[in-house]
């Protein structure tokens, strides 16, 4: 019995193996290679679906039609700026109602929404193209499909500990549980690596539209104060990086792009307006 089981259990690895890494392709916005469990097509419909369903959790859109107009223009130059323009995704760009919770994010294949909260406490165009600008970078990093494919990945291997581990009075399951906790852990770190990406790729979004970069550093001490400006655990196991480490990951890719500095062209463009 307990050989049959760890046959299974490695039958059950080497399935999760070879499905992973034969979804192995290079992504031609970032040249990254990765993992991905979903077609772009498939993303689109993913983000599609969910689109609704997530508007409805922070209040719908926001009832303003000049603001949805503005983020609207601001995210189409965005796009038509930067390569994303040359991905098949189908972006679109929104106002959440929530003037509670401080919040933007991207669904596969290119929604896009921002909370009224966040929006309120942004003093300039730039800031909103960054964080726009960054949200654009999770889509065309495919971030959310190669994320499930670890999921994926993950979930086999934790069922294989369990199949493994497993007897007569169940004593495998403290195993079972031990390998989701690490399985969850490694995934926060993923997380944590496509959240500094996001920061980079927006970036050189934001820049190519003619926006100051540094615009986006300065939305991570809007962030810091939002959240009182103090950690809420250890940032190794946080599920976004700390906004003062995101902010010097932030000014070194800055220095990446512009070594000389950055142009005296790139602008902070207009204070962000609220109607009633």
């Amino acid at each position: 019995m307990r050989r049959g089981r760890l046959w299974l259990a490695l039958a059950v690895v080497a399935v999760g193996l070879v499905t992973y890494l034969g979804s192995r392709s290079e992504n031609p916005t970032t040249g990254e290679v990765q993992s991905i469990a979903l077609s772009p097509e498939q993303e689109i419909v993913l983000g599609l679906q969910s689109a609704p369903h997530m508007a409805a959790e922070f209040g719908g859109l926001d009832p303003d039609s000049s603001v949805q107009s503005d983020i609207r223009e601001l995210g189409e130059r965005l796009v038509a700026a930067s390569a994303a323009r040359d991905t098949p995704y189908q972006y679109s760009f929104a106002v959440l109602a929530d003037d509670q919770t401080v919040n933007a994010f991207a669904l596969p294949g290119g929604p896009v929404f921002i909370t009224r909260a966040l929006l309120a406490r942004l003093e300039n165009e730039a800031q909103l193209a960054g964080i726009l600008g960054h949200e654009i970078g999770h889509v065309v990093g495919r971030h959310a499909a190669e994320q499930i494919a670890k999921s994926q990945l993950a979930q086999s291997l934790v069922t294989a500990v369990g199949i493994a581990a497993a007897d007569e009075d169940s004593s495998g399951r403290g195993a079972a549980q031990m390998a989701a906790m690490a399985a969850q852990v490694v995934q926060l770190k993923y997380g944590r690596d496509d959240e500094l990406q996001s920061d980079e790729l927006g970036v050189g979004i934001m820049a190519d539209a003619g926006y100051d970069p540094r615009e986006l550093a300065a939305v991570m001490a809007i962030l810091a104060r939002a959240s009182g400006g103090g950690r809420r655990g250890p940032d190794f196991l946080a599920s976004h990086p700390d906004p003062g480490d995101r902010a010097q990951r932030i000014a070194e890719a800055i220095a990446r792009r512009f070594p000389q500095g950055v142009p005296a062209q790139l602008t902070t463009g207009r204070p962000v307006r609220l109607g009633g």
